[in-house]
């Protein structure tokens, strides 16, 4: 079987396509809690998706029903005895389109150009999931492994999977092996290992400083100014060249493959004549070491803007974390910083938020050999370890109650796949080398465990 699996790989291609085109067509947007409003687009996208890994062999396919949450599908395919489970994961859920006039080609209708499929979704993540549905029908929904299968449906907002609940309910995660599929390459045609994924943390800092705004001219240079305090006490948190100037916030030089700064500056689409932030390694600035971005400041807006002296201001600010670092150490370090802090003898309120642990593995043993080879063989290039600077609490989550699995995050998107961005889009090279990747996976598993 594993001689014909390029050849059965190529052959489903078609028809993967047309499954795509089908998933895309669903404007499958999550929201947190699952408002009602979201859910016929959310139920119509799970139905297809249970189709489709129905069509691909898997049985006793069933809901979990979480409060609040759209449904997880689960199932199982029954593997030769004494065989490895393998765990696939991914989700069916999206972000919104966004201004749909910034898209080249409408963003809920599967549009072939340039040897990439474009639409919303496309890339985060339903080639992922039809990565999974791919590599079992390679093996006509009978491979040489224990299958079992979870594919949620709100990952986007906030997986209801991570707050412990792998934990609580290690069944349906306990396996020998855990693909992940909500990843992909480095770059196209560069078989990548994501090995590390950095933590998340939320903080909000809120000034006042008088009872109502005052006219700028009466009372300005004197009288407190909310916004000027909140400007000041922002700005120690990062030294003249960038790097984040917060003790207690762990970094360290990334030891594997990341983007050259001519990657980078084009995938971060940096203004000509601007320099990349912060010094060291660009590994360790965007995942091993810490990032503070402000996502929000409450302001008035330029256009209209009355002669005033702000009364009151109100940021929020996203911590990215070491891998390995608490994110709740690091919020805390941040929050202690900000605490510290007095423009003008005013205080902060600190509020600390959220907060979401990284991950950091190697892909070792006779599953990461496995891995390995598979992804050698469908790239035909050599696997490299990276990582990425998003957080994905849910692997932490899995990685601490099943500490035995040996977890896997890959996939078909590249690094220009411009997830959640307008004109995202997959390659069709790229999602077929995944799909014979993980068919590949399947047979190099099987061999292994057998001479265990």
């Amino acid at each position: 079987m594993p001689s014909n699996l390029t050849e059965a790989v190529a052959a489903l291609m078609p028809g993967l396509k047309d499954d795509l085109a089908r998933l895309v067509a669903i404007p499958s947007v999550s929201e947190w809690g699952y408002p009602p409003h979201t859910r016929p687009a959310i139920l119509a996208a799970h139905d297809a998706v249970v189709d489709l890994l129905r069509d691909a062999g898997v049985r006793d396919i069933r809901d979990l029903e979480l409060p609040g949450t759209a449904p997880i599908i689960t199932g199982t395919i029954p593997g030769p005895e004494g065989s490895p489970t393998v765990l696939l994961y991914s989700h069916y859920d999206i972000v919104g389109a966004g201004d749909e006039a910034e898209w080249t080609s409408p963003p809920f209708e599967a549009t072939e150009r340039d040897g990439a499929i474009f639409g919303r979704g496309a890339a985060d993540t339903k080639a992922n999931v039809l990565v999974h549905v791919g590599a079992l029908r390679a093996w006509g929904g009978r491979p040489p492994v224990t299958i079992k299968v979870l594919i949620e449906g709100q990952e986007e907002v906030g997986s209801p999977l991570e707050e412990g609940f792998p934990s609580r309910h290690p069944e349906h995660f306990r396996a020998d092996a855990i693909l992940i599929a909500d990843g992909g390459s480095i770059r196209a045609g560069q078989p990548s290992l994501t090995v590390s994924l950095r933590g998340d943390a939320r903080i909000t800092v809120e000034v006042r400083t008088l009872a109502g705004g005052k006219h700028s001219g009466q009372y300005g240079g004197a009288a407190p100014d909310a916004l000027i305090v909140l400007l000041r006490a922002l700005t120690t948190l990062w030294d003249d060249h960038g790097n984040v100037a917060v003790a207690g916030l762990r970094r360290e030089e990334w030891p594997g493959e990341t983007y050259t700064d001519e990657e980078f500056r084009a995938l971060a689409e940096i203004e000509p004549g601007l320099s990349i932030v912060g010094t060291g390694g660009l590994g360790s600035k965007i995942w091993s070491g810490p990032a503070i971005t402000v996502l929000g400041i409450d302001a008035p807006a330029v256009d209209g803007a009355p002669a005033s002296v702000q009364a009151q201001a109100r940021a929020l600010l996203n911590v990215r974390v070491h891998p390995e670092q608490p994110a709740a150490e690091a919020q805390a370090a941040v929050v202690a910083h900000l605490a510290a802090q007095r423009p003008f003898g005013v205080p902060l309120t600190i509020t600390a938020g959220a907060t979401g642990d990284g991950f950091r593995t190697s892909p070792t043993g006779a599953a990461g050999d496995a891995m390995v080879a598979a992804m050698d063989a469908a790239w035909s290039g050599t696997t490299v370890q990276t990582a990425t600077g998003g957080a994905i609490p849910l692997v932490k989550a899995i990685a601490d109650a099943i500490p035995e699995a040996a977890i896997f995050v890959f996939g078909a998107t590249d690094s220009f796949a411009n997830i959640h961005g307008p004109d995202e889009r997959v390659l069709i090279d790229e999602w077929r080398r995944a799909t014979l990747a993980e068919a590949l996976f399947f047979h190099e598993i099987a061999e292994r465990w057998a001479v265990r």
